[in-house]
């Protein structure tokens, strides 16, 4: 069965534990459009999933999608923990709890909504960044605050709705369609926070850079206010563990799909090489393991293999990551990784992000925009953290763009991008 996103006759590193008698489980977000596959209990969101009075399917529902009353967040914490009280409690376990916060569009638990209601967020040093070195990706991308972020979906500023504007429908779409699941007490809560807060922001009129840092203060109150709820989540489930006398004996992953900005840039969103969106927040507790942080670079295809080495499974050949869990431990690892790889190829799409791939080492990063364009940057990530000078065909800069190349084309083999490797043709090398 090949299904959206995931080729699922591929063998998944849940099914392998399940067959060495791990219990199994995922709730939250899945987001495929296959059964999941390789878990003895499944509670899933529809596609993204709603924030309010969402809809779940399970296994004792037959695959239909049943709405159920509460928060997206408190309702997966909630099915976690039903996982965990009727496991077999003879038998080790596997749960991945996948929330729906905080993806787009931010919609805050209502308890939540006037938290962070007087804090001002220090604006990022990169927020007017004009892209000045970088190459036609970078000015034609719509994840600008200012520009692309909308103040109807986004910013909830339902009043702006015009219905003759083709522009307004989908976005007042997006948002009532959410809205349009609250309870008549709930809705009385958002309107009691947003209403105001609306009605002082049309009186103001912003412009220009004014409302650009309107948009900004919001967004991130609202993100942060889906956060909290996040957080009290993993407290919720980290408190069940240690009651249960399970917490030294069960490790824990906290990890996402990828960065996100917060204003680096002027942007929201993702999809981009640069470095907020493609470094994946990685927390790990291991009883007994190293303390502190690890240098070394891992990546999202490690997770499988490094699970199942620590529950003692052989690690198929056909997977491409490797596992980590000698880093956990605090092993020195001889011939670890020295660069990484990264492949962005859904353009056209939302956002407007270019195709492109590229390698970063602990210093350098060097991207190719292809599809139409034929555009590479080179950062020094010591002297340019923020990656707002492109070195690219600069003198002096020959050698490490060469060797950068080389490991770009080793990677797409060992990789085996043959797609990528066809937009290459114009390097040569030794």
């Amino acid at each position: 069965q090949l299904c959206e996103g995931i080729d699922s006759t591929k063998t998944f590193f849940t099914e392998l534990l399940q067959e060495s008698g791990y219990e199994t489980g995922i709730v939250g977000k899945w987001h495929l459009m296959c059964e999941p596959k390789g878990f003895v209990y499944y509670h899933v969101l529809n596609d993204q999933g709603q924030y309010y009075n969402p809809t779940f399917k399970s296994k004792e529902t037959h695959g239909k999608f049943v709405q159920e009353k509460g928060y997206a967040t408190s309702l997966i914490t909630k099915h976690a923990i039903d996982f965990l009280d009727n496991r077999d409690k003879n038998k080790p376990f596997c749960l991945m709890v996948h929330h729906k916060a905080p993806h787009r569009n931010w919609m805050p638990e209502t308890k939540y909504l006037d938290l962070y209601e007087n804090v001002e967020f220090p604006i990022p040093d990169t927020f007017w960044d004009d892209y000045e070195t970088r190459g036609v990706a970078a000015h034609t991308q719509k994840l600008n605050i200012a520009n692309a972020m909308e103040l109807i979906q986004d910013l909830k500023v339902e009043e702006l709705y015009d219905s003759t504007k083709i522009e307004d429908k989908f976005s007042y779409f997006c948002l009532m369609g959410e809205l349009g699941r609250l309870t008549s007490e709930e809705r009385m809560a958002w309107d009691k926070h947003y209403k105001p807060r609306n009605k002082k922001f049309l009186d103001a009129k912003l412009t220009g850079k004014d409302l650009a840092v309107w948009k900004y203060q919001n967004y991130m109150k609202d993100y942060l206010r889906c956060i909290k709820s996040v957080d009290d989540s993993v407290g919720e489930l980290l408190a069940y563990l240690e009651k249960e006398g399970q917490l030294d004996n069960t490790i824990i992953v906290y990890t996402s799909d990828q960065g996100f900005w917060m204003g680096e840039h002027g942007w929201f969103d993702k999809r981009f090489m640069y470095e907020e969106s493609f470094r994946t927040p990685l927390l790990i507790r291991l009883p007994g393991g190293k303390k502190g942080d690890i240098d070394e670079f891992v990546q999202n295809i490690d997770y499988g293999p490094t699970i199942l080495d620590l529950a003692g499974i052989q690690i198929p050949s056909d997977m491409h990551g490797i596992s980590f869990l000698p880093l956990l431990r605090g092993e020195k690892v001889e011939n670890w990784r020295k660069s990484l790889y990264y492949h962005f190829y859904e353009y056209p799409a939302e956002h407007s992000v270019k195709r492109h791939y590229g390698v970063r080492t602990e210093r350098y990063k060097l991207i190719h925009f292809y599809n139409n364009i034929d555009k590479w940057e080179l950062f020094d990530l010591q002297e340019d953290p923020m990656e707002m000078n492109n070195l690219y065909g600069k003198t002096g800069y020959e050698n490490i763009t060469h060797q950068l190349e080389k490991e770009l084309i080793r990677l797409q083999k060992q990789y085996q991008d043959t797609n990528a490797m066809s937009f290459n043709k114009q390097l040569i090398h030794e």
